[in-house]
């Protein structure tokens, strides 16, 4: 009996190892040495040479039998964000004139010419109130918003006016235009008011890479492989290398996911699957809030987000973590897939550096999707994070393709469709 039961667990590792024979090294290698390499040139937002990684992604997508997101054309997401530019102010309350120095103008609106006749929602800032917090809020204002700033905060609306006015406002979403009102002691009349103001508006334009595989039995539900394809570009030199060409963070992650669509091509999921390639991680997750306001949460069953999985971790070989492990039953579903694998997952060992939150799994996250980022490195010592010496020298292949595979064979009862994992409470923060 006690061979029988040995016999049973070698065939069963022999199994899970041969249903990720599919995942080699030599296209691992293949697919991270292009991503990382000097002529990506860093692959910083905005800059040609994320343009270049984005048809090198959209090659191996179309290599790998994938289709479109519903909807789309192609694996382009594309979409814009703003950099604006301060132009002419002016305006009255009553018979008093306001300065072009008491007048801020945000959103991407190339002008406004509004007064107490218009559609806008007119707020006051009163005394007590946080002037930055307030100011935050506005930027999810839902209309044309004007706002009354007491003049307790003048030396905030000043300081914030002089940084409009020097650097203008830098990768603006398409929101609501908001126009902050600096009061004077003097104001009185604020039933009569008409506030003109422009700006030069620039887009900036950026993609996720994203394509998919349709469920067999269970098309409407979906499980989501992503990693950002973004990086910081050419930065200050070391040496003579100023390329910060992003091996592990995260051509590492990317490369995770282009493999894991070539190996479910091969092995038809019951759940459909979405594999996308975030931009502009490195400067705000623009890409990943992106994606995740266009998805339906309820129907995300899971996230795996793939972040720097290039080293050993500090668990040793054949290992990797989960951020916010505790938050969703997501990890012991991986883990009890894995229970014949000589791989194994653990929570992470690094909560002071709240990577929760500082990954593209968050947007969802916060919806209460089961989103998680999978990672192997060691955040507190790692020297070479956001350095020119981030390169696939340094970089162990063979430990990458073994964690690709084991999330290929962790995910397996998700993408058939029998383990649901528990939702994530919705975070407000």
């Amino acid at each position: 009996m006690k061979h029988a039961r040995i016999l049973t667990l070698l065939m069963s590792i022999s199994s899970l190892t041969l249903r990720a024979q599919d995942i080699k090294e030599q296209e691992v290698k293949r697919i991270i040495t292009t991503l990382a390499a000097d002529d990506m040139q860093g692959r910083k937002t905005f800059e040609p040479g994320i343009e270049k990684a984005a048809q090198f992604l959209e090659k191996e997508f179309t290599r790998a039998g994938l289709r479109p997101l519903p909807g789309a054309t192609n694996f382009r997401q594309a979409f814009h964000r703003f950099n604006t530019t301060p132009g002419l102010r002016q305006g009255h309350v009553g018979n008093s004139v306001i300065g072009a120095e008491r007048i801020i103008l945000l959103g991407v609106a190339p002008s406004i010419d509004w007064n107490q006749q218009s559609d806008v929602d007119v707020q006051t800032l009163p005394a007590g109130e946080q002037f930055y917090d307030f100011v935050r809020k506005l930027r999810e204002a839902k209309k044309n918003t004007l706002v009354w700033v007491d003049t307790a905060h003048t030396e905030d609306f000043n300081k914030f006016y002089g940084t409009i006015q020097e650097k203008g406002s830098k990768h603006l979403d398409s929101m609501c235009s908001v126009v902050l009102v600096l009061k004077q002691a003097g104001d009185a009349d604020f039933k009569t008011w008409d506030v003109k103001a422009s700006q030069q508006v620039t887009p900036l334009y950026l993609s996720n890479i994203a394509g998919m595989i349709k469920g067999k039995t269970k098309p409407d539900e979906y499980v989501i492989f992503s990693g950002h394809y973004d990086h910081l570009g050419i930065v200050k030199p070391v040496s003579t290398d100023s390329i910060a060409n992003g091996a592990d963070d995260d051509a590492s992650g990317v490369t995770a996911v282009i493999m894991l669509a070539k190996y479910y091509k091969q092995h038809p999921p019951a759940r459909s699957l979405i594999f996308v390639a975030f931009t502009a991680e490195e400067i705000g997750g623009y890409g990943s809030r992106y994606f995740s306001k266009r998805q339906n949460p309820d129907k995300v069953v899971a996230m795996f987000n793939i972040e720097m999985i290039g080293k050993e971790s500090k668990f040793g070989k054949n290992s990797a973590f989960i951020t916010g492990y505790e938050r969703s039953d997501f990890g012991k579903i991986l883990e009890k897939n894995l229970q014949h694998s000589i791989f194994r997952f653990y929570p992470d060992p690094y909560p002071e550096q709240d990577l929760f939150f500082r990954s593209d799994n968050a947007t969802l996250a916060r919806q209460g999707v089961p989103a998680h980022t999978i990672s192997t490195d060691q955040i507190d010592s790692d020297k070479l994070y956001h350095s020119v010496g981030d390169e696939v020298s340094t970089l162990d292949i063979k430990n990458i393709t073994s964690t690709i595979q084991a999330i290929a064979i962790s995910a397996r009862s998700i993408v058939a469709g029998t383990d649901t994992p528990t939702r994530i409470a919705a975070l407000k923060r």
